[in-house]
């Protein structure tokens, strides 16, 4: 019990690594993100992008889903990816979503949210 209080001590005191500040973002979080590539493997439709945080501090529980639609506008079933650790300011992750392909899939969109608010996103051609 000592040395699990001492741990969380410990991290709260020296904050997460490669971040200014333990304090995460709480409401809005600002992201970039590069236009995302969408192409056909095999039985799937693999979407790939690129993710920058924006924001003043680390961004915890950051959610991706892709959501698609045939010509109707009926969803389809699209894929999701939860980042498991904060994403420190400035760090950038490349994401990868993969969804079972169908006859159907005419045209996607993004949803991007985090686990203290929502997310405004910027797209940019390319991310440092």
């Amino acid at each position: 019990m000592l040395g699990t209080t001492l741990a969380l001590t410990l991290v709260s005191a020296i904050g997460m690594a490669g971040t200014a500040s333990a304090q995460t973002v709480k409401g809005t979080a600002a992201i970039g993100i590069t236009q995302p590539a969408t192409k056909v493997v095999g039985k799937e439709v693999v979407t790939t992008m690129k993710i920058k945080n924006m924001s003043k501090g680390p961004i915890a529980g950051l959610k991706v889903e892709e959501y698609w639609y045939d010509k109707g506008g009926d969803p389809s079933p699209g894929g999701s990816q939860l980042l498991k650790e904060p994403l420190a300011v400035g760090a950038v992750v490349s994401v990868e979503l993969r969804t079972p392909r169908t006859d159907k899939m005419d045209r996607n969109t993004y949803q991007f949210s985090h686990a203290n608010g929502q997310v405004t996103v910027k797209v940019f051609a390319k991310l440092q």
